[in-house]
């Protein structure tokens, strides 16, 4: 589990040190403060560690971080990636007793040369990153996209969970401790996500009867990518989830379902890193939170405006602009109430 993370002159941020992290962490803001830019930053280091000294995998690790923030951040440059007006960054990573960090400067093109960390060997246990937008119904496109043309467009979260999704689930072969989310997540979809290999393509199936991936909701879509990914074991007890803007084409029912059971994920094991700006979101796991007595974070973002602010759903409700809105749609309705 990642216990900490900082970053300095990374894209928006001047400045962030994360520390305390739990099994949910959360990341709020407005649009363009930044929000997905930490996802990222987190997620790609996970994946570095992922593929060091994994396999036969001759490439050092300064060479597969170079590869991951390139196609992660689809930047001309890595430079392009240091904060306008300063002249380099740095990233640190806490996992529990392993450390991982780098720094680069502005004029870095392609190659980073001061890397350091202390793992001896490849991290084990699968990390993912899920988008705002579905991948399933463009699964070919992203594939062609980066695979054959080696073009910009779909990053390598995209490429990453298209790839994880196109491992084949493991008949009665599901980790025990998943097996009550597992039971949610089928309630809640009434069906899965199939992929039929001659045909090349995905369906949604119920029962016996299969439907067109395209005609199928893209909130169906989104969760079944989880129940995929629990399926097939490429998630573990000891995976980290990225989750960008988590309640993107949910129905509030849907959204408070999918937060119940990232909660019972996480008390098995799973570490999650979640974005959104919406209250109903921040409040499901503020209540989640008071309720278990469990730490969620919380990352509150401004972009450049204002420096990071740290709290913790335990405390209650974060002060921020998102909560600030609320508060005042509600004060509005209660004075046209009252005729003020």
């Amino acid at each position: 589990m990642i216990t900490s993370v900082e970053m300095t002159n990374f894209g928006l941020q001047k400045h962030i040190r994360w520390e305390h992290l739990s099994r949910i962490n959360l990341i709020i803001g407005e649009n363009s403060s930044g929000k997905t830019f930490v996802l990222k930053a987190i997620y790609t280091a996970l994946k570095t560690l992922e593929q060091y000294k994994k396999g036969k995998e001759v490439k050092g690790l300064a060479d597969i971080l170079s590869d991951k923030l390139y196609w992660t951040f689809q930047v001309d440059k890595l430079g392009d990636l240091v904060t306008k007006g300063e002249n380099s960054l740095s990233f640190s990573m806490q996992e529990e007793d392993h450390s991982f960090s780098y720094e680069f400067g502005k004029d870095t093109n392609h190659q980073i040369s001061k890397v350091n960390t202390n793992y001896t060997e490849s991290r084990k246990d699968s990390s993912i990153f899920i988008p705002s937008k579905e991948v399933v119904s463009l699964f070919q496109v992203i594939l062609k996209s980066r695979e054959q043309d080696a073009m910009f467009g779909f990053d390598d979260t995209y490429l990453d969970l298209v790839k994880a999704l196109q491992v084949p689930p493991m008949k009665e072969k599901n980790y025990s401790a998943f097996s009550k989310s597992r039971k949610k997540l089928k309630n809640i979809l009434d069906g899965q996500i199939v992929y039929d290999v001659q045909q090349n393509q995905w369906h949604f199936q119920q029962g016996n009867t299969k439907y067109p991936i395209g005609v199928t909701s893209e909130g169906i879509k989104k969760i079944a990518i989880l129940n995929r990914l629990l399926s097939n074991r490429y998630l573990s007890n000891h995976s980290i989830i990225c989750i960008d803007e988590v309640d993107a084409a949910l129905h509030p029912k849907a959204i408070s379902e999918y937060l119940d059971i990232i909660f019972d994920l996480a008390q098995n094991g799973i570490q999650f890193f979640i974005a959104t700006h919406s209250y109903f979101v921040i409040k499901k796991l503020c209540l989640l939170s008071q309720q278990h007595n469990m730490s969620i974070p919380v990352l509150s973002l401004d972009g450049q405006k204002e420096p990071p602010h740290f709290d913790d759903m335990k405390d209650g409700m974060p002060d921020n602009s998102i909560i600030d809105e609320s508060i005042r749609l509600y004060k509005t309705e209660v004075d046209m109430a009252l005729g003020v």
